[in-house]
């Protein structure tokens, strides 16, 4: 999927938003308007929340999803890939890991559900990451950008609200302005947006971030479309060496070494570190005893609350 640039089909896909601003000033717009934007906080009716890793799709006549979206993207950035004609949406919380392979799924995913809409176009947006001292996210920018140029059909770059172009630079030290976004899917905007409530099961969602095992790097996809159910699972990960040790310790110690940016992250980020390290203590084989069955864990969505909750299907 040729990466194309206000217009233009790029032979060379620009792997920095250097090099990007270099060729097409005019992305720096782009992200201004974004940044200029008032931050929603958004409550969970409605709300299909992606985490860390994971991805999901929806479209604009799904009446169990008004709004996609996800926040705490410091050095991670969130990919959203649409389909102009149809409204379909893909959002992605991407740091890294299984790039290449989420970058696929979610334009598959993205054509699958535009089948019977000839007009329209894909495009693709980006929004998260910093200027940090370690240089995460210029990495991850250029990973995210080759990972779509190496596709085989064209896509619109809209959007790219990352690194410098999301830096805030005062008080000493460089700070992301915008960490999380939601879309309306009905409307097809983004906005700045912030979730108090993520969703179901969060601390089993994010061990697969601090454990390894075989599906620790896989990107997820969370909401399955054809019963409009949001799913978890079922994966596995392996113990965590030392994790009482890691419980013992302050809570300047975990953001300090947990962290990629400890100087940046949300007030609850330790605390949502701890109640994830608990949860890996008492479940440290997940196969066992989160997913004995080997099946997905089903949410629908309550009709008088807006909310997810568990269903046998």
């Amino acid at each position: 999927m040729v990466v194309v640039l206000n217009g233009v089909l790029v032979d060379e896909c620009p792997t920095s938003v250097r090099a990007l601003l270099a060729a097409h000033p005019g992305y720096r717009d782009a992200a201004a308007q974004l940044l200029a934007a008032a931050a929603r906080v958004v409550g969970p009716a409605g709300l299909l929340y992606v985490a860390q890793r994971e991805l999901a799709q929806v479209v604009p006549h799904d009446k169990n999803v008004s709004i996609i979206g996800s926040d705490d993207a410091t050095s991670c950035i969130i990919v959203v890939v649409r389909h102009s004609g149809s409204g379909a949406v893909s959002l992605g919380h991407l740091d890294g890991s299984g790039t290449a392979e989420a970058a696929a799924a979610m334009v598959a995913r993205v054509q699958q559900l535009a089948v019977g809409y000839p007009e329209g176009r894909l495009e693709l947006q980006l929004v998260g990451g910093f200027t940090d001292p370690h240089r995460y996210s210029d990495e991850l920018f250029a990973n995210i950008m080759l990972s779509f140029h190496r596709l085989t059909e064209e896509i619109d770059l809209t959007l790219a609200c990352c690194c410098e172009l999301n830096t805030a630079l005062g008080g000493g030290s460089p700070a992301p302005l915008v960490t999380g976004v939601g879309v309306d899917i009905r409307a097809g905007d983004l906005f700045p947006a912030t979730f108090p409530d993520k969703g179901p099961e969060l601390p089993l969602r994010g061990a697969r971030n601090i454990t390894g095992g075989p599906n620790s790097g896989q990107v997820l996809d969370i909401y399955d479309n054809a019963v409009g159910m949001l799913r978890i699972g079922p994966f596995t990960y392996e113990p965590l060496r030392g994790v009482d040790l890691w419980l013992d310790q302050s809570d300047d110690f975990i953001l300090q070494h947990l962290s990629t940016t400890p100087a940046v992250e949300a007030p609850h980020f330790v605390h949502h570190i701890r109640v994830t390290l608990k949860f890996i203590q008492q479940h440290p084989f997940p196969a066992v005893t989160v997913f004995p069955d080997n099946r997905p864990h089903y949410y629908r969505r309550d009709e008088q609350t807006g909310c997810w909750v568990p269903v046998r299907f």
